[in-house]
């Protein structure tokens, strides 16, 4: 199958934490010696394009620019200013590239009565954060999740992820949050919105079933799953939806 465009994670996928995966810079080389567009597509809220960029060319011999990359900040921070109108006040739990992306959208952080409350991945909240992201929700503020990501994988195992933060905000307020990031479809409008093609022509290619796969499906493009990261082969074989395709490598794909 000949795709026109391509959405790709990128922990698991192109790399495992730290560590290189040699597949990946091969598989992202050849789609720009074939001027195939792509998009990094990752739940990734704390960081900003341009530190994504700079981490894949330090760190992976991976060589990318920032239009490329297109995180759950940045779809929040669009899906905001697509619904907004003129309400454009917001109290953010979040870290850097969560924020700027709302303040470059045109939003003013505040916790005075804000329109909306955004939850994303926080390592510096406070019990006094959450009482106040809690009060605006209350008070009739919009409450919107990043993510449903339940963990992070790190170094010292699988870290509390946004939709930790998130979870506890729905369960001190009673109120559902509308979620952006993947395996919710919103990133993946946004995202194609973006790429400019449509839903026929495009993949996602993802390491992780409950996520990545799932938001493909969800949007209704086809999958591409890659077992370099969290989903087994053992795990997708029980799943009644499966992905369009599988493989072991990314060597393994014709571009």
């Amino acid at each position: 199958m000949t795709y026109r465009g391509y959405f790709i994670d990128l922990d698991g996928t192109i790399y495992a934490g730290k560590h290189r995966i040699p597949a990946a810079k091969r598989f992202i080389d050849r789609l720009k010696h074939n001027h195939i567009p792509f998009l990094f597509v990752t739940n990734n809220t704390t960081k900003m394009p341009s530190d994504v960029v700079s981490n894949l060319s330090k760190n992976h011999d991976i060589h990318v620019k920032d239009s490329n990359v297109y995180t759950a900040g940045l779809a929040t921070a669009d899906y905001l200013d697509q619904n907004a109108s003129k309400k454009r006040t917001v109290y953010v739990i979040g870290e850097e590239g969560l924020n700027q992306a709302l303040i470059r959208k045109g939003f003013h952080i505040t916790s005075d009565h804000p329109n909306y409350v955004v939850v994303g991945l926080d390592r510096n909240v406070t019990y006094e954060k959450f009482c106040l992201a809690t009060l605006a929700i209350q008070h009739g503020a919009t409450f919107i999740g990043t993510n449903s990501d339940t963990n992070i994988p790190n170094e010292r195992g699988m870290l509390p992820g946004a939709g930790s933060l998130v979870e506890m905000v729905k369960y001190a307020t009673q109120k559902q949050p509308i979620l952006i990031g993947k395996p919710k479809t919103i990133i993946l409008k946004n995202a194609l919105k973006l790429i400019g093609l449509r839903k026929s022509d495009v993949v996602m290619v993802g390491d992780n079933y409950m996520t990545d796969i799932m938001a493909g499906i969800n949007f209704g493009i086809d999958t591409l799953l890659v077992y370099t990261g969290v989903s087994t082969k053992n795990q997708v074989s029980n799943m009644k939806k499966k992905p369009t395709h599988e493989i072991d490598s990314l060597d393994e794909w014709t571009i």
